[in-house]
């Protein structure tokens, strides 16, 4: 009798750990690298994503591909610099004619010919016309908005044109307009949990992009004044309850361990901080691109660590793929890399050290990283030359200077040399 059980009791492990993991990205945008409590946030609180962190990898050096919305989400969805997408200068606006390439893969493409039930909430900003929207793109549903809130019923005077009010969707219906965005936090929550309770025998990729910390700031009636320093903090403070929702439910619903939580955003901070980092959103210094970023995966990603390694949205397509056994097409050329060897065993994994290139909103390269050096070699915004004159070519240690303040340029001119090399050979 006893061994009947012991085998009918492998064969159920066997079965709950073969099955394919959900996966959640919770996205936010416009969060800087200083704006969760594990990160070093004064003044409010983020007891849940501080959670996430301590079941599994808090990352110290998590990239994005851009400084501002529309380049970075290009770059997250398909492990490409968004120059290769043709959507590395700015962002998208209502008035916007293009969007993400048809023939670009997308990781909902990927993980929904895999079997996955595949699901965008929030924030799209990769085109509103119809051909560029989710549903075109490899998700299944879609329930959120098509580009930023400050969008809103906006007039682009230089061009005389009126933005309509912020349109929000579910699916290719239009279901209201201008929506009140104190509840935008709230009923994407509320979107995602819906989801996970009727997620039938599919597994699912909930991709949950949170118009927050965003200009203009909105929190529902339940968080304004609850940080007691301002909006912002409130604001925070919403999305890190929104967070707790999710993973509660994952757990009541008796699936967080088989779920892999994805906790960063698209860029630095417009509102918040992102020190000890230079710089913010918009700019190629390291506060416009360097990300809190947390993977969680109770019982397979190791839990409490922090990691040092070098890594990027572009890497979680790859990634993602190698996890899952999804099949990449043969022709595709990604700038991401697959760090699965990482997440599981990260004290016996160095990655190797390769270049990354720091666009500007411009769409020029400005910077490239490789190791502990950084290499600047201009700068459209974060330097004021009429006060500080031309901008210097710029080389920093990270390791040794994550503040980007003392320039070894003068004394390193082959290291100057190798990196201005990688940004001169970039294809």
């Amino acid at each position: 009798m006893k061994n009947t059980l012991l085998f009918l009791l492998m064969i159920t492990i066997a079965s709950c750990t073969s099955k394919q993991p959900n996966i959640i990205i919770f996205f936010t945008d416009d969060q800087g690298y200083a704006d969760v409590g594990c990160y070093g946030a004064v003044g409010y609180e983020t007891p849940n994503i501080d959670q996430l962190a301590s079941e599994g990898i808090r990352f110290t050096d998590f990239y994005v591909p851009a400084t501002v919305c529309t380049p970075s989400r290009a770059g997250l969805l398909t492990g490409r610099y968004p120059v290769r997408s043709g959507l590395h200068e700015a962002v998208l606006f209502p008035f916007s004619e293009g969007g993400i390439p048809e023939e670009e893969y997308t990781m909902a493409e990927m993980l929904r010919d895999n079997g996955y039930k595949t699901i965008c909430i929030g924030k799209w900003h990769l085109g509103h016309k119809p051909q560029y929207m989710p549903l075109n793109n490899g998700f299944d549903e879609f329930f959120g908005v098509p580009y930023s809130n400050d969008m809103d019923n906006h007039y682009y005077r230089d061009i005389d044109f009126q933005s309509p009010p912020l349109p929000l969707y579910r699916n290719e219906e239009l279901i209201e307009s201008g929506p009140d965005q104190d509840y935008l936090t709230k009923i994407y929550t509320e979107e995602a949990i819906r989801h996970i309770k009727e997620r039938g025998d599919q597994p699912f990729f909930i991709y949950l992009a949170h118009n927050m910390p965003h200009y203009p700031l909105h929190a529902s009636p339940a968080f304004k004044g609850k940080s007691g320093i301002g909006i912002f903090g409130d604001v925070i403070m919403e999305l890190d309850w929104s967070a707790g929702e999710i993973v509660e439910c994952l757990k009541e619903e008796g699936i967080f361990d088989n779920t892999i939580f994805i906790f960063t955003s698209d860029n630095g901070p417009a509102a918040g901080s992102a020190e000890p980092l230079r710089g913010r959103k918009a700019q190629t210094w390291e506060g416009g691109q360097r990300e809190p970023g947390i993977i969680a995966w109770p019982g397979r990603i190791p839990a409490g660590l922090t990691s040092h390694e070098f890594i990027t949205t572009m890497d979680l397509l790859p990634t993602l793929a190698a996890i899952t056994g999804s099949e990449l097409p043969e022709n595709l050329h990604l700038d991401g890399q697959d760090v699965s060897k990482l997440l599981f065993e990260p004290a016996k994994t160095q990655l190797p050290a390769r270049p990354f290139y720091y666009w500007s909103r411009d769409g020029e390269i400005e910077a490239v990283r490789l190791g502990d050096w950084k290499l600047h070699i201009k700068k459209t915004r974060g330097w004021n030359k009429d006060e500080q004159g031309d901008f210097p070519v710029s080389l920093y240690n990270l390791k040794e200077d994550i503040g980007e303040q003392k320039n070894l340029a003068m004394d390193n001119p082959e290291k100057v040399e190798e990196l201005f090399t990688l940004i001169e050979g970039f294809k």
